[in-house]
């Protein structure tokens, strides 16, 4: 990620223009999201605000989560395997079972997660063009949707999970 031009919807070496710009939003929802996280111990990823709430480790984690779920739908055109479910479905689905699943971890182990899966998002990103972003497909309540319509929602997800984990940060320090 460069820091010198977080601030800037661009093209990125090595991408065509859209998904240079795609990953170019991609990078500054990432960096704001670590920078939110920034300096918590594991009791404060842990914690939940009730017994119905997600931690901010479980957030992070379903992050990683979801963006590993898109890679594997759109471009590997399948749904995720039950192997794949069992590493992943605690964070996919969050709730009661991301509370028993998800805990103990240090802020490393999230943010390790969730740059592997970032790493791997690149790597896919270098194998397609533009015009793997347009064809449109089925998707949500029988609504037509394109690629770059999914992985639009990978990160604005990921945005609206970093407003949560603020808003928890905040609960924490008070």
């Amino acid at each position: 990620m460069d820091m010198e031009k977080i601030y800037l919807v661009s093209d990125l070496p090595g991408y065509t223009p859209q998904i240079g710009r795609l990953l170019s939003m991609m990078n500054y929802a990432r960096h704001t999201t670590l920078e939110a996280v920034k300096g918590l111990t594991m009791n404060d990823l842990d914690y939940l605000l009730d017994a119905n709430s997600n931690s901010i480790g479980g957030l992070l984690l379903h992050i990683a989560a979801i963006e590993f779920a898109y890679q594997v739908g759109t471009f590997e055109k399948r749904e995720l395997t039950e192997e794949e479910l069992s590493i992943w479905g605690p964070a996919l689905h969050l709730g009661e079972q991301g509370r028993l699943h998800i805990k103990g971890h240090d802020l490393s182990y999230y943010i390790t997660r969730m740059n592997e899966v970032r790493t791997r998002t690149y790597e896919l990103f270098q194998t397609v063009d533009d015009d793997w972003l347009t064809p449109e497909v089925q998707f949500w309540y029988n609504k037509q949707a394109n690629y770059y319509f999914m992985w639009f929602h990978v990160f604005e997800d990921e945005i609206n999970h970093r407003g949560q984990i603020r808003i928890i940060r905040k609960r924490i320090e008070s």
